[in-house]
Protein backbone atom coordinates (compact mmCIF):
# COMPACT_ATOMS: atom_id res chain seq x y z
CA UNK A 1 0.00 0.00 0.00
CA UNK A 2 1.67 3.11 -1.16
CA UNK A 3 -0.76 5.95 0.34
CA UNK A 4 -2.66 6.77 3.99
CA UNK A 5 -5.17 3.95 4.36
CA UNK A 6 -8.43 5.14 3.17
CA UNK A 7 -12.31 5.49 5.85
CA UNK A 8 -13.21 2.36 5.82
CA UNK A 9 -16.68 3.39 7.51
CA UNK A 10 -19.34 1.10 8.07
CA UNK A 11 -18.95 -0.88 4.77
CA UNK A 12 -15.92 -2.44 3.28
CA UNK A 13 -14.99 -3.70 -0.13
CA UNK A 14 -13.20 -7.24 -0.58
CA UNK A 15 -11.78 -9.19 -3.33
CA UNK A 16 -13.02 -13.29 -3.18
CA UNK A 17 -12.71 -15.72 -6.33
CA UNK A 18 -16.30 -14.41 -7.05
CA UNK A 19 -14.90 -10.94 -7.78
CA UNK A 20 -15.73 -7.70 -5.86
CA UNK A 21 -18.05 -7.92 -2.56
CA UNK A 22 -18.94 -5.33 -0.06
CA UNK A 23 -19.67 -6.41 3.69
CA UNK A 24 -20.01 -5.09 6.87
CA UNK A 25 -17.65 -5.68 9.81
CA UNK A 26 -20.18 -3.90 12.21
CA UNK A 27 -17.78 -0.59 12.52
CA UNK A 28 -19.70 2.59 13.13
CA UNK A 29 -17.47 5.61 13.67
CA UNK A 30 -18.41 8.91 15.62
CA UNK A 31 -18.09 11.62 14.22
CA UNK A 32 -14.55 12.46 15.31
CA UNK A 33 -13.49 9.02 13.92
CA UNK A 34 -14.91 9.69 10.78
CA UNK A 35 -12.78 13.09 10.36
CA UNK A 36 -9.76 11.25 10.89
CA UNK A 37 -10.32 8.53 8.41
CA UNK A 38 -10.73 11.11 5.79
CA UNK A 39 -7.39 12.73 7.05
CA UNK A 40 -4.81 10.05 7.58
CA UNK A 41 -1.52 10.69 5.88
CA UNK A 42 1.36 8.44 5.34
CA UNK A 43 2.31 9.52 8.60
CA UNK A 44 0.24 10.24 11.37
CA UNK A 45 0.19 11.05 15.09
CA UNK A 46 -3.34 10.80 16.75
CA UNK A 47 -3.50 12.50 21.04
CA UNK A 48 -6.48 11.40 22.15
CA UNK A 49 -8.31 11.39 25.40
CA UNK A 50 -9.25 8.15 27.25
CA UNK A 51 -12.19 6.39 26.02
CA UNK A 52 -11.86 8.46 22.70
CA UNK A 53 -12.30 5.16 20.76
CA UNK A 54 -8.41 5.37 19.40
CA UNK A 55 -7.92 1.19 19.65
CA UNK A 56 -10.84 0.73 17.86
CA UNK A 57 -10.39 3.38 15.19
CA UNK A 58 -6.35 2.14 14.71
CA UNK A 59 -7.95 -1.67 14.23
CA UNK A 60 -10.57 -0.83 11.51
CA UNK A 61 -8.02 1.43 9.63
CA UNK A 62 -5.72 -1.89 9.40
CA UNK A 63 -9.14 -3.88 8.42
CA UNK A 64 -9.54 -1.86 5.97
CA UNK A 65 -6.13 -1.07 4.42
CA UNK A 66 -5.16 -5.36 4.40
CA UNK A 67 -8.52 -5.78 2.49
CA UNK A 68 -7.73 -3.05 0.30
CA UNK A 69 -4.00 -4.21 0.03
CA UNK A 70 -2.98 -5.44 -3.98
CA UNK A 71 0.11 -6.67 -3.18
CA UNK A 72 1.14 -10.13 -2.64
CA UNK A 73 1.67 -11.50 0.78
CA UNK A 74 0.36 -7.78 2.18
CA UNK A 75 1.75 -7.75 6.18
CA UNK A 76 0.14 -5.07 8.72
CA UNK A 77 0.99 -4.49 12.59
CA UNK A 78 -0.45 -3.46 15.58
CA UNK A 79 2.44 -2.61 17.92
CA UNK A 80 1.96 -2.09 22.07
CA UNK A 81 4.45 -1.58 24.72
CA UNK A 82 3.97 -5.46 25.87
CA UNK A 83 2.49 -7.92 23.56
CA UNK A 84 0.54 -9.26 26.18
CA UNK A 85 -0.89 -5.31 26.43
CA UNK A 86 -1.74 -5.86 22.80
CA UNK A 87 -3.58 -8.70 23.35
CA UNK A 88 -5.69 -7.69 25.97
CA UNK A 89 -6.30 -4.03 23.77
CA UNK A 90 -6.58 -4.81 20.24
CA UNK A 91 -7.15 -8.58 20.10
CA UNK A 92 -11.23 -9.08 20.74
CA UNK A 93 -11.36 -5.59 18.66
CA UNK A 94 -9.40 -7.00 15.81
CA UNK A 95 -12.04 -10.62 15.97
CA UNK A 96 -14.88 -8.46 16.65
CA UNK A 97 -14.49 -6.99 13.15
CA UNK A 98 -12.45 -8.63 10.79
CA UNK A 99 -14.59 -12.32 10.96
CA UNK A 100 -17.29 -10.88 9.49
CA UNK A 101 -15.34 -10.87 6.30
CA UNK A 102 -16.14 -14.52 5.06
CA UNK A 103 -13.22 -16.09 4.59
CA UNK A 104 -11.19 -14.79 7.45
CA UNK A 105 -9.01 -17.00 10.12
CA UNK A 106 -7.34 -16.25 13.10
CA UNK A 107 -4.38 -17.79 15.24
CA UNK A 108 -4.97 -17.59 18.59
CA UNK A 109 -1.13 -18.51 19.80
CA UNK A 110 0.61 -16.24 17.45
CA UNK A 111 -1.91 -13.21 17.43
CA UNK A 112 -2.60 -12.77 13.64
CA UNK A 113 -5.45 -12.61 11.25
CA UNK A 114 -5.25 -13.49 7.57
CA UNK A 115 -8.11 -12.59 5.13
CA UNK A 116 -8.71 -14.59 2.06
CA UNK A 117 -6.25 -12.99 -0.31
CA UNK A 118 -3.26 -14.18 2.45
CA UNK A 119 -3.13 -10.31 3.96
CA UNK A 120 -2.49 -10.38 7.47
CA UNK A 121 -2.29 -8.34 10.98
CA UNK A 122 -0.23 -9.44 13.59
CA UNK A 123 0.11 -8.10 17.03
CA UNK A 124 3.28 -7.77 18.34
CA UNK A 125 4.79 -5.97 21.74
CA UNK A 126 7.24 -3.74 21.36
CA UNK A 127 9.13 -5.48 24.12
CA UNK A 128 10.28 -8.42 22.28
CA UNK A 129 11.42 -5.55 19.29
CA UNK A 130 14.08 -8.19 18.18
CA UNK A 131 11.47 -10.32 16.75
CA UNK A 132 10.42 -7.69 14.01
CA UNK A 133 13.91 -7.51 12.45
CA UNK A 134 14.15 -8.12 8.81
CA UNK A 135 10.29 -8.20 8.76
CA UNK A 136 8.70 -5.92 6.31
CA UNK A 137 5.08 -3.83 6.66
CA UNK A 138 2.68 -2.29 4.15
CA UNK A 139 1.43 -0.27 7.49
CA UNK A 140 1.19 -0.33 10.99
CA UNK A 141 -0.10 1.27 13.99
CA UNK A 142 1.94 1.87 17.44
CA UNK A 143 0.20 2.14 20.40
CA UNK A 144 1.05 4.33 23.24
CA UNK A 145 4.40 5.04 21.77
CA UNK A 146 5.40 7.09 24.87
CA UNK A 147 6.17 3.48 26.64
CA UNK A 148 7.96 2.64 23.53
CA UNK A 149 12.29 2.93 23.85
CA UNK A 150 12.87 5.43 20.80
CA UNK A 151 15.21 2.56 18.62
CA UNK A 152 12.03 0.79 18.50
CA UNK A 153 10.51 2.95 15.91
CA UNK A 154 13.97 4.42 14.07
CA UNK A 155 15.98 1.44 13.74
CA UNK A 156 13.67 -1.25 13.11
CA UNK A 157 9.88 -0.64 12.24
CA UNK A 158 10.89 2.65 10.30
CA UNK A 159 13.21 0.48 8.04
CA UNK A 160 9.95 -2.30 7.73
CA UNK A 161 8.23 0.20 6.14
CA UNK A 162 10.40 1.34 3.80
CA UNK A 163 10.90 -1.19 0.71
CA UNK A 164 7.07 -1.02 0.14
CA UNK A 165 6.22 2.88 1.59
CA UNK A 166 4.16 1.17 4.32
CA UNK A 167 2.20 3.49 6.39
CA UNK A 168 2.67 4.33 10.14
CA UNK A 169 -0.24 5.43 12.23
CA UNK A 170 1.00 6.48 16.17
CA UNK A 171 -1.80 6.75 19.11
CA UNK A 172 -1.62 7.30 22.34
CA UNK A 173 -2.34 9.36 25.64
CA UNK A 174 0.36 11.94 26.94
CA UNK A 175 2.67 10.63 29.31
CA UNK A 176 4.79 13.88 29.54
CA UNK A 177 7.63 15.13 27.39
CA UNK A 178 8.62 12.03 25.37
CA UNK A 179 9.34 10.41 21.73
CA UNK A 180 5.53 10.27 21.31
CA UNK A 181 5.86 14.53 22.10
CA UNK A 182 8.16 14.77 19.64
CA UNK A 183 6.18 12.90 17.47
CA UNK A 184 3.21 15.08 17.73
CA UNK A 185 5.37 18.52 17.29
CA UNK A 186 6.82 16.77 14.74
CA UNK A 187 3.86 16.27 13.09
CA UNK A 188 2.54 19.77 13.06
CA UNK A 189 5.36 21.00 11.04
CA UNK A 190 5.74 18.37 8.45
CA UNK A 191 3.29 19.31 6.22
CA UNK A 192 3.33 15.85 4.70
CA UNK A 193 2.21 14.50 8.26
CA UNK A 194 -1.42 14.25 9.97
CA UNK A 195 -1.27 15.37 13.84
CA UNK A 196 -4.56 15.47 15.76
CA UNK A 197 -5.19 16.37 19.19
CA UNK A 198 -8.35 15.66 20.73
CA UNK A 199 -9.20 16.60 24.49
CA UNK A 200 -12.50 15.19 26.13
CA UNK A 201 -14.03 18.60 26.85
CA UNK A 202 -13.94 19.21 23.07
CA UNK A 203 -15.35 15.90 21.29
CA UNK A 204 -18.97 16.11 23.21
CA UNK A 205 -19.03 12.39 23.12
CA UNK A 206 -21.86 11.29 24.78
CA UNK A 207 -20.97 8.78 27.05
CA UNK A 208 -18.52 11.55 28.37
CA UNK A 209 -20.93 14.47 28.65
CA UNK A 210 -20.42 17.02 31.03
CA UNK A 211 -21.48 15.29 34.28
CA UNK A 212 -19.44 12.19 33.66
CA UNK A 213 -15.97 14.53 33.34
CA UNK A 214 -17.18 16.78 36.53
CA UNK A 215 -16.80 13.77 38.36
CA UNK A 216 -13.72 12.60 37.10
CA UNK A 217 -12.33 15.66 37.86
CA UNK A 218 -13.66 15.68 40.97
CA UNK A 219 -12.04 12.24 42.04
CA UNK A 220 -8.75 12.51 39.81
CA UNK A 221 -5.75 14.65 41.04
CA UNK A 222 -5.78 17.81 38.36
CA UNK A 223 -2.53 16.58 36.88
CA UNK A 224 -4.16 12.95 35.90
CA UNK A 225 -7.18 14.58 34.81
CA UNK A 226 -5.13 17.40 32.28
CA UNK A 227 -3.27 14.34 31.19
CA UNK A 228 -5.55 12.27 30.85
CA UNK A 229 -8.69 14.14 29.43
CA UNK A 230 -7.44 17.14 28.53
CA UNK A 231 -4.19 15.68 26.54
CA UNK A 232 -1.71 17.78 28.64
CA UNK A 233 1.88 16.81 27.62
CA UNK A 234 3.35 17.87 31.04
CA UNK A 235 0.48 17.87 33.38
CA UNK A 236 2.26 14.63 34.84
CA UNK A 237 5.38 16.83 35.75
CA UNK A 238 5.13 19.28 38.23
CA UNK A 239 8.69 19.61 38.66
CA UNK A 240 9.56 20.56 34.60
CA UNK A 241 11.82 23.58 34.68
CA UNK A 242 10.76 25.01 31.50
CA UNK A 243 6.95 24.14 30.63
CA UNK A 244 5.47 23.21 26.82
CA UNK A 245 3.45 26.45 27.93
CA UNK A 246 6.43 28.77 28.27
CA UNK A 247 8.03 27.16 24.73
CA UNK A 248 5.05 27.34 22.57
CA UNK A 249 4.56 31.36 23.64
CA UNK A 250 8.04 31.82 23.10
CA UNK A 251 8.07 30.09 19.58
CA UNK A 252 4.95 32.37 18.37
CA UNK A 253 6.78 35.32 19.38
CA UNK A 254 8.42 37.80 16.47
CA UNK A 255 10.89 40.64 17.01
CA UNK A 256 12.34 43.01 14.41
CA UNK A 257 16.08 42.99 14.04
CA UNK A 258 16.28 46.65 15.62
CA UNK A 259 14.92 45.22 19.04
CA UNK A 260 17.73 43.02 19.67
CA UNK A 261 20.27 44.85 17.25
CA UNK A 262 22.30 45.99 20.35
CA UNK A 263 22.57 42.70 22.29
CA UNK A 264 25.45 40.37 22.40
CA UNK A 265 25.57 38.06 20.09
CA UNK A 266 26.39 34.24 21.83
CA UNK A 267 27.03 30.86 20.35
CA UNK A 268 26.55 28.01 22.48
CA UNK A 269 28.44 24.09 21.18
CA UNK A 270 27.23 20.91 22.83
CA UNK A 271 29.31 18.33 21.70
CA UNK A 272 28.42 14.93 21.05
CA UNK A 273 29.55 12.33 23.70
CA UNK A 274 27.45 9.07 22.42
CA UNK A 275 26.99 7.47 19.04
CA UNK A 276 22.76 8.67 19.06
CA UNK A 277 23.62 12.28 20.63
CA UNK A 278 23.94 15.06 18.24
CA UNK A 279 26.43 18.44 18.64
CA UNK A 280 24.85 21.51 18.21
CA UNK A 281 25.41 24.78 17.25
CA UNK A 282 23.34 27.50 18.69
CA UNK A 283 23.09 31.13 18.10
CA UNK A 284 21.50 34.31 20.41
CA UNK A 285 21.17 37.58 20.38
CA UNK A 286 19.04 39.04 23.44
CA UNK A 287 15.34 37.98 23.90
CA UNK A 288 16.50 35.62 20.00
CA UNK A 289 17.47 32.21 19.41
CA UNK A 290 18.18 31.32 15.83
CA UNK A 291 17.81 28.01 14.22
CA UNK A 292 20.13 25.18 15.54
CA UNK A 293 22.58 23.93 13.51
CA UNK A 294 22.39 19.88 14.45
CA UNK A 295 25.18 17.85 13.06
CA UNK A 296 25.28 13.55 13.78
CA UNK A 297 28.33 11.34 12.93
CA UNK A 298 30.47 14.52 13.22
CA UNK A 299 34.00 14.06 14.58
CA UNK A 300 35.53 17.13 16.22
CA UNK A 301 37.64 18.26 13.71
CA UNK A 302 34.96 18.66 11.12
CA UNK A 303 32.55 20.51 14.02
CA UNK A 304 35.14 22.48 14.90
CA UNK A 305 35.41 23.52 11.26
CA UNK A 306 31.98 24.20 11.24
CA UNK A 307 31.96 26.84 14.39
CA UNK A 308 34.87 28.42 13.22
CA UNK A 309 32.45 29.34 9.73
CA UNK A 310 29.52 30.76 11.94
CA UNK A 311 32.31 32.65 14.25
CA UNK A 312 33.40 34.36 10.40
CA UNK A 313 30.58 34.81 9.09
CA UNK A 314 28.37 35.96 11.98
CA UNK A 315 30.86 37.73 14.44
CA UNK A 316 29.70 36.44 18.16
CA UNK A 317 30.77 38.19 21.29
CA UNK A 318 31.00 34.93 23.08
CA UNK A 319 31.34 31.41 22.23
CA UNK A 320 30.59 28.72 25.24
CA UNK A 321 31.89 25.31 23.99
CA UNK A 322 30.87 22.11 25.99
CA UNK A 323 34.20 20.57 27.28
CA UNK A 324 32.67 17.10 28.64
CA UNK A 325 33.40 16.19 25.04
CA UNK A 326 34.83 19.24 23.06
CA UNK A 327 38.52 19.75 24.17
CA UNK A 328 39.44 18.98 20.44
CA UNK A 329 37.42 21.42 18.77
CA UNK A 330 38.59 24.05 21.33
CA UNK A 331 41.75 23.26 21.23
CA UNK A 332 41.39 23.49 17.66
CA UNK A 333 39.35 26.71 17.24
CA UNK A 334 41.90 28.38 19.89
CA UNK A 335 44.71 27.22 16.75
CA UNK A 336 42.71 29.11 14.51
CA UNK A 337 43.00 32.45 16.60
CA UNK A 338 39.80 32.61 18.16
CA UNK A 339 38.86 33.33 21.50
CA UNK A 340 36.23 30.55 23.05
CA UNK A 341 35.05 29.75 26.88
CA UNK A 342 35.46 26.01 27.87
CA UNK A 343 32.48 25.04 29.76
CA UNK A 344 32.06 22.06 32.57
CA UNK A 345 28.77 21.26 32.67
CA UNK A 346 29.66 19.91 36.20
CA UNK A 347 31.61 22.28 37.29
CA UNK A 348 31.28 24.85 39.84
CA UNK A 349 28.00 27.23 39.11
CA UNK A 350 28.64 30.96 39.67
CA UNK A 351 25.91 31.26 42.21
CA UNK A 352 25.41 28.82 45.54
CA UNK A 353 22.25 28.49 44.76
CA UNK A 354 22.86 25.47 41.97
CA UNK A 355 24.52 21.90 42.18
CA UNK A 356 26.23 22.36 39.32
CA UNK A 357 26.68 24.62 36.35
CA UNK A 358 24.57 22.80 34.30
CA UNK A 359 21.64 23.36 36.32
CA UNK A 360 22.81 27.06 36.63
CA UNK A 361 22.40 27.79 32.64
CA UNK A 362 19.77 26.13 32.20
CA UNK A 363 17.56 28.21 35.38
CA UNK A 364 19.00 31.18 33.39
CA UNK A 365 17.48 30.20 30.24
CA UNK A 366 13.83 29.51 32.20
CA UNK A 367 14.51 33.01 33.07
CA UNK A 368 14.86 34.23 29.27
CA UNK A 369 11.52 32.43 28.59
CA UNK A 370 9.40 34.45 31.22
CA UNK A 371 11.12 37.56 29.56
CA UNK A 372 9.81 36.90 26.69
CA UNK A 373 12.48 35.02 24.62
CA UNK A 374 11.48 33.93 21.12
CA UNK A 375 12.45 30.56 19.69
CA UNK A 376 12.46 29.13 16.09
CA UNK A 377 9.43 26.67 15.66
CA UNK A 378 11.23 23.55 15.76
CA UNK A 379 10.25 20.39 17.19
CA UNK A 380 13.59 18.93 18.52
CA UNK A 381 14.61 22.00 20.61
CA UNK A 382 11.17 22.41 22.22
CA UNK A 383 11.32 18.62 22.44
CA UNK A 384 14.48 19.09 24.27
CA UNK A 385 13.93 21.93 26.58
CA UNK A 386 10.57 20.64 27.89
CA UNK A 387 12.27 17.45 28.60
CA UNK A 388 14.49 18.33 31.92
CA UNK A 389 13.00 17.95 35.07
CA UNK A 390 14.45 19.66 38.04
CA UNK A 391 15.00 18.51 42.13
CA UNK A 392 16.23 20.30 45.11
CA UNK A 393 19.51 19.30 46.93
CA UNK A 394 20.42 20.00 50.23
CA UNK A 395 21.49 23.60 51.20
CA UNK A 396 18.02 24.29 48.54
CA UNK A 397 20.41 24.16 45.57
CA UNK A 398 18.42 23.38 42.32
CA UNK A 399 19.48 20.13 40.43
CA UNK A 400 18.75 19.68 36.80
CA UNK A 401 18.04 16.44 35.75
CA UNK A 402 21.18 14.66 34.13
CA UNK A 403 21.33 13.55 30.86
CA UNK A 404 21.51 9.72 31.37
CA UNK A 405 18.17 9.92 33.44
CA UNK A 406 16.30 11.93 30.90
CA UNK A 407 17.37 9.03 28.07
CA UNK A 408 16.61 6.08 30.81
CA UNK A 409 12.99 7.66 30.27
CA UNK A 410 12.73 7.16 26.86
CA UNK A 411 13.25 11.01 25.79
CA UNK A 412 16.30 11.81 23.29
CA UNK A 413 19.42 13.21 24.94
CA UNK A 414 18.34 16.76 25.34
CA UNK A 415 21.49 18.00 22.81
CA UNK A 416 19.80 21.10 21.29
CA UNK A 417 18.56 21.77 24.71
CA UNK A 418 21.95 22.05 25.96
CA UNK A 419 23.75 24.03 23.17
CA UNK A 420 20.73 26.61 24.26
CA UNK A 421 21.45 26.79 27.90
CA UNK A 422 24.99 26.94 26.98
CA UNK A 423 24.38 30.59 25.59
CA UNK A 424 23.68 31.20 29.46
CA UNK A 425 26.77 30.43 30.56
CA UNK A 426 28.39 33.64 31.78
CA UNK A 427 26.60 37.29 31.18
CA UNK A 428 27.86 39.26 28.16
CA UNK A 429 27.94 42.67 28.67
CA UNK A 430 25.73 44.15 26.05
CA UNK A 431 27.11 45.92 22.87
CA UNK A 432 25.48 49.87 24.04
CA UNK A 433 28.01 49.25 26.77
CA UNK A 434 31.46 47.84 25.27
CA UNK A 435 33.61 50.47 23.80
CA UNK A 436 37.26 49.57 23.02
CA UNK A 437 38.40 45.43 22.08
CA UNK A 438 39.77 45.44 25.86
CA UNK A 439 36.87 45.87 27.58
CA UNK A 440 34.71 43.14 25.28
CA UNK A 441 34.68 40.63 28.65
CA UNK A 442 33.82 42.93 30.67
CA UNK A 443 30.67 41.06 32.00
CA UNK A 444 27.46 42.01 34.46
CA UNK A 445 27.24 39.78 37.93
CA UNK A 446 23.59 38.51 37.15
CA UNK A 447 22.05 37.67 34.19
CA UNK A 448 19.27 40.23 33.39
CA UNK A 449 17.23 39.48 30.13
CA UNK A 450 15.54 42.64 29.74
CA UNK A 451 19.54 44.24 30.32
CA UNK A 452 21.23 42.16 27.90
CA UNK A 453 18.32 42.98 25.04
CA UNK A 454 18.48 46.75 25.65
Amino acid sequence: MNEAPVDPMNDTTTDTMKGPQRVSTGYVPHVHQRAIHARLARFSVLVCHRRFGKTVLAVNTLIDAALRCARPNGRFAYCAPYLKQAKQIAWLYLQQYALHIPGTRKNESELWIQFPSGTRITLYGADNADAMRGLYFDGLVMDEVADFKPLVWEEILRPALADRKGWALFIGTPKGMNQFHELYQHALADPGWYAGLYRADETDLPWLDDAELALARDTMSDNSYRQEFLCDFAASMDNVLITIDMVSAAAKRRYHAQDYEKAPKVIGVDVARFGDDRSVIQKRQGLVAFEPVVLQDIDNMELAGRVAYEINRWHPDAVFVDAGRGEGVIDRLRQLNHTVVEVNFGGRPSSPRYADKRSEMWDHAAAWFRAGGAIPNNPELKSDLCGPTYSMKAGDRMALEPKDAIKARGLRSPDLGDAFALTFAFPVAPRSRRGAADHAGSVTHDYDPHEEAA
